[in-house]
């Protein structure tokens, strides 16, 4: 970007409206003005992000295509403005028009490409890349509705389509030239070429063109910008007028519906067999789209295949992307002729898989039949790699029977992506200390035997230049004022505020600070929710995806046990709470939207009494998503973290709430176990089994939850609350399940299976410590700038530079 000029820019916007929507800038709408500065800011950077690839490609350096299936970007603008250093100049600009840029911004979207932390991840590692001057793709899909928006009907979560599409996105480029054909279905016929080589090739197949649309990356004030391409769908004959002709008019639009669904949704419902077909589908499409495009990429400049990891690398994103080992060996077997030792060689030197679960049922499989009839050149790839690293099992454990029952790609009438991923992998890492050493030495313990070499961590991280500079700008310019500005690329400088955490009159100042992020998100509430909260109360916060083991159900429990308790003593001592929550659950988890009911029926009863004049407010906040996400950290007080140890492989949201001054309350799983290690036990709240008394109750039993319920009087009385219409009054069973799954398991689940009763007290000594804490301000004001000190370890520059200096070896590029 060249100097900004402010005249420049005001005639851009001014023009682009024009030529867009035909009307001078003071009829124009909020969202055509939104529309004439977004496009006016991504042309400040085309000449940047033009010169970065071509950098790229003078410099022939080494680049990661980062395959996720989702990209929780959030809104663009307001990031690309940051990372452009042309807030102030920019507003300045904005105000002389008579506009304002927050108001513009709220015009904004948020792209719907991901839903949890997993795609947040994704696009703060994007961020990363560029600041930090490495050359990366991102690849996923351009889901045109996203996962859903969500609504609160009556309490219940309605899930309806994000159209987020629907007025343009000004940021994105359509580059039609690098469209590629990818093919489902069909049969694989074997000829005999002139050399005697068996070829392999796909017949009366259906087929896509991926078109892929790039978004710029832009890195904080370096003018590198990298790319996040993501792909859309296109049927290759659009309609087939002979088939029309003939009356078949499902035929003659067959090749629009199959491009039109595949991009549809992000995580179709796959409790039916088309939804697994379509996700299947969605994982195969995107992938055999981004490595063919890599691949013909390498050669444009490149003459040797058989160089290919020297200068790429492809790191897959959990298991979704796995099919990417069989597709690159598809692409070196069938495409450009290489045997199947080059192409193993090939392919085992350029993927990398990132396992982001522990949890054995959450490591996709696919049945046999799917697979094989929806894609049956991979299979075929498939099944010879399974042929030929059983023979290596074999031979290394020739009588553990075991291990092949563990360790086959190919067993049981499934197709096990995670298995696959490690076999076609050079590294395998986990995303916190805790979660890669259970890795380790339980879930995938065999492979760690096989190939200990491949194993690592890579603790997760957040970019704080979304979540601190962009998110919270009060604290932001407060922390720059003490230390300086280069924490905003270095994190490790937050360590400087450490000696500022008993000073009075810091601490004064950062509670102002605080205080004032409260009120903005208590406006929020009340535009949103219509419920007045008390910004003094103790801000209470669990915001993200709504699943079981993330315990959303213990914190409503502990709240309707709080409720009683002041219902009983209505004298107690008793320091006001507002409990937030903020979760999506998937279209098919019944059992998670039961939670969300329970939440909202709770907040309906508690907030409506009077006689407990405020003491307590639930909120539930609607469609909780990046944007809303930025407003919920910065006022933050306490940030739940409580899933069953040994479940949460990592988490962000901790992170997040971390770095803006928040005070975990939390068990010791996921990158908790690091927080406590870098701020201390003293300045967080532990409760809860660990996670190995975890492992040890799955494995060998010893756990009753009736036991604990019939024992306890107090939280026998509150889960009773689940079944005697205290919390619906005109349908006593309308949340049995949630009282079945605490006390009686069912279809072989065990009873209570996270823990929720058995950490239950625990969790309420906590709170009670929380409490307790909160009421002395100065100490809590330095363990909250504490927290913010020591957040220093967990951004995603350092991930980024772990895995830079360990898995991908890139180099920065030289501008």
């Amino acid at each position: 970007m060249q100097e900004f000029d402010k005249k420049e820019f005001q005639k851009n916007v001014e023009e682009y409206i024009g030529v867009f929507f035909r009307k001078p800038i003071k009829d124009a709408t909020r969202q055509q003005i939104y529309q004439g500065v977004a496009y006016t800011v991504k042309n400040m950077i085309i000449d940047d992000w033009l010169e970065a690839h071509k950098a790229y490609e003078e410099q022939d350096l080494k680049t990661v295509y980062y395959l996720s299936m989702e990209f929780l970007v959030g809104r663009a603008l307001g990031n690309m403005i940051t990372n452009l250093k042309a807030d102030s100049v920019i507003r300045e600009a904005l105000e002389e028009m008579e506009c304002d840029l927050e108001t513009i911004e709220e015009e904004e979207p948020d792209a719907a490409l991901g839903n949890g932390g997993l795609g947040r991840l994704a696009a703060c590692f994007l961020d990363s890349l560029s600041t930090l001057g490495y050359p990366a793709y991102g690849c996923g899909i351009r889901y045109k509705y996203g996962m859903f928006e969500q609504k609160i009907e009556n309490g219940y979560q309605v899930e309806v389509p994000d159209n987020w599409l629907k007025n343009g996105n000004p940021f994105e480029i359509k580059r039609s030239e690098y469209a590629t054909t990818v093919k489902f279905g069909g049969y694989v016929r074997m000829i005999r070429d002139e050399y005697g080589n068996d070829r392999f090739i796909q017949e009366n197949y259906q087929s896509v063109r991926a078109i892929p649309y790039d978004m710029p990356i832009l890195g904080y004030g370096n003018h590198v910008v990298n790319t996040l391409r993501i792909w859309d769908a296109e049927a290759i004959d659009t309609f087939n007028l002979d088939s029309f002709d003939k009356g078949d008019y499902q035929k003659a639009v067959e090749q629009q519906n199959l491009a039109r669904t595949i991009c549809e949704v992000l995580y179709p419902n796959d409790n039916h067999i088309a939804g697994k077909e379509l996700r299947l589908k969605q994982q195969y499409f995107f992938v055999s789209a981004s490595i063919q495009r890599a691949v013909s990429k390498y050669m444009e400049r490149h003459e040797n295949i058989r160089e290919l990891s020297e200068k790429v690398t492809f790191q897959l994103n959990d298991t979704h992307p796995t099919v990417t080992v069989a597709e690159l060996m598809r692409i070196l077997l069938d495409d450009y002729y290489l045997s199947w030792e080059e192409a193993w060689d090939i392919t085992t030197r350029t993927c990398a898989y990132t396992n982001h679960t522990i949890m054995s049922e959450a490591l996709e499989k696919w049945p046999i039949e799917l697979f094989k009839r929806l894609l049956p050149r991979i299979y075929q790839i498939v099944e010879e790699i399974n042929r030929r690293f059983l023979l290596v099992v074999l031979e290394k454990y020739p009588s553990e029977a075991k291990k092949i029952e563990k360790m086959a790609i190919l067993y049981d009438g499934q197709v096990r992506m995670a298995n696959l991923a490690i076999v076609g992998s050079f590294s395998v890492n986990g995303v916190a200390k805790l979660h890669t050493e259970i890795l380790k030495n339980q879930e995938l313990k065999d492979f760690y035997e096989l190939y200990p070499w491949k194993f690592n961590n890579k603790t997760n991280g957040i970019t704080q230049r979304r979540f601190l500079l962009h998110g919270n700008p009060l604290l932001a310019s407060w922390v720059t004022g003490k230390i300086g500005d280069g924490w905003i690329t270095d994190l490790a400088q937050m360590d400087k505020l450490t000696a500022l955490a008993a000073d009075p009159l810091c601490q004064k100042e950062f509670m102002e600070i605080k205080h004032r992020n409260k009120i903005r998100l208590a406006a929020y509430i009340k535009e949103h929710n219509g419920i007045t909260v008390n910004p003094d109360s103790i801000f209470d916060v669990q915001v993200k995806r709504l699943h079981e083991y993330k315990r959303q159900l213990l914190n409503i429990l502990h709240v309707m046990y709080l409720y009683n308790k002041l219902k009983e003593n209505p004298d107690m001592e008793f320091y006001p709470r507002t409990f937030i929550f903020g979760a999506k659950a998937s279209a098919g988890y019944e059992r998670a939207k039961a939670i969300i009911k329970l939440i909202n029926n709770v907040a309906e009863v508690i907030n409506k009494d009077e006689t407990i004049e405020d003491k307590i407010k639930v909120v539930f906040l609607e469609n909780y998503r990046v944007s809303n996400a930025e407003i919920i950290f910065s006022a933050a007080d306490v940030s739940e973290q409580i899933s069953t140890a040994s479940k949460e492989a990592s988490g962000t949201g901790n992170m997040k709430f971390m770095l803006n001054g928040a005070l975990t309350l939390g068990t010791l799983d996921g990158a908790n176990v690091e927080i406590v290690e870098e701020v201390g036990e003293e300045n967080v709240f532990l409760f809860g089994l660990h996670s190995g008394e975890v492992i040890e109750y799955e494995q060998h039993g010893g756990y009753n939850p009736r036991e604990v319920y019939n024992t306890d009087r107090e939280l026998k009385r509150t889960v009773d609350q689940l079944v005697d219409g205290t919390y619906s009054e005109t349908d006593k069973a309308l949340f049995s399940s949630l009282y079945e799954s605490l006390l009686a398991g069912k279809g072989g689940e065990p009873a209570d299976r996270y823990f929720i009763l058995k950490d239950f007290r625990s969790y309420e000594e906590a709170q009670q410590k929380v409490e307790e804490a909160y009421r002395n301000r100065e100490g809590w004001a330095k363990a909250a700038i504490l927290n913010t000190a020591k957040s220093g370890k967990f951004s995603s520059d350092r991930t980024i530079e772990e895995y830079v200096r360990d898995i991908w070896h890139l180099t920065k590029v030289r501008k």
